[in-house]
């Protein structure tokens, strides 16, 4: 593989992206019960849409986020790749405007609720990107990214208001909050991050996986003989979390919280089957979700996650 694949392979941090497709499989199967049918129109196209909708808008946020931060990067992270030469400015540019625009021309095919939410997710990122990043905002506005991205696998319906009806949108908040509290605890990975930070960033993260636990626990659109075995996983989810967590508190060291970001990263794909398993029910669809750790754990090996 060239070095110039290498480094647009960095620049879009690619493993990444598998955790926006886990939230779109999540959304579409809230409101779709398959992927694939033989009775009325296929679904698979529209969901196929989406994923590229979900891609090309997620990407385009990595892309952005190294444009816009490409100065700081110079001081603190000189081998990305556009503060080491590897990419321009410009091209970086060009890319994320290519990406962006792919993502809203697959969202539009699918329908106007698709195309509005992803036109709210293009301005959340390149309003996080710009500059909301640095300020007490920024979490919340990646948070809301995540909310959108979920929203969008669910926006495959006839009116914009059933993208805002149970169970995705309490579901999608849920894991908005857990974002939120990912965002907190990356904001400072580059040095040694503040312990009290971390906590604080950990209780957040702690409190998305509970209110997601408390929502399939009481929700009445649950399958019911999967709510006990999925508040198992979700338990077994937070536990590992909490063991990851507290080392990289522990020892605040960029590579001990780069490594701890990159589990609560993966483990998103974890909690979208779950979920999936909770509210749609087929076994099957969950661990083809659970399946897209397969490329992201093998890409995150060779290029790095943050």
């Amino acid at each position: 593989m060239s070095p110039r694949v290498v480094a647009y392979l960095r620049l879009l941090r690619l493993p990444t992206v598998f955790t926006a497709l886990a939230d779109i499989f999540l959304g579409f199967l809230l409101t779709h019960q398959t992927l694939i049918s033989d009775d009325g129109p296929n679904p698979l196209p529209t969901f196929l849409l989406l994923c590229a909708a979900s891609a090309g808008l997620y990407l385009s946020g990595m892309v952005f986020n190294d444009y816009f931060d490409r100065l700081i990067d110079a001081q603190e992270r000189p081998d990305r790749p556009i503060p080491s030469g590897a990419i321009s400015p410009v091209s970086a540019f060009r890319l994320g405007m290519g990406l962006m625009l792919v993502g809203g021309i697959s969202a539009a095919c699918v329908g106007l609720p698709s195309l509005l939410v992803a036109g709210l997710l293009c301005a959340l990122i390149v309003g996080y990107d710009g500059g909301l990043k640095k300020t007490l905002l920024g979490p919340f506005v990646m948070g809301s990214c995540r909310v959108g991205n979920v929203l969008l696998g669910a926006s495959a319906v006839p009116s914009l208001a059933e993208v805002f009806q149970q169970p995705q949108l309490p579901i999608a908040l849920g894991l908005g909050t857990y974002i939120i509290g990912v965002t907190l605890f990356a904001r400072q990975e580059a040095t040694v991050s503040r312990r009290g930070a971390l906590l604080g960033a950990a209780m957040v993260i702690n409190l998305g996986v509970v209110a997601l636990a408390m929502f399939v626990n009481k929700s009445e659109t649950v399958i019911p003989e999967h709510r006990l075995p999925a508040m198992g996983i979700l338990a077994m989810i937070l536990f590992t979390l909490d063991r990851r967590l507290a080392v990289a508190i522990t020892q605040p060291t960029p590579p001990v919280v780069q490594l701890a970001i990159k589990v609560l990263l993966l483990s998103l794909v974890m909690l979208d089957a779950t979920l999936i398993y909770a509210f749609n029910g087929q076994v099957e669809l969950a661990m083809a979700t659970v399946a897209l750790l397969i490329p992201a754990v093998g890409l995150s090996r060779m290029i790095a996650m943050t």
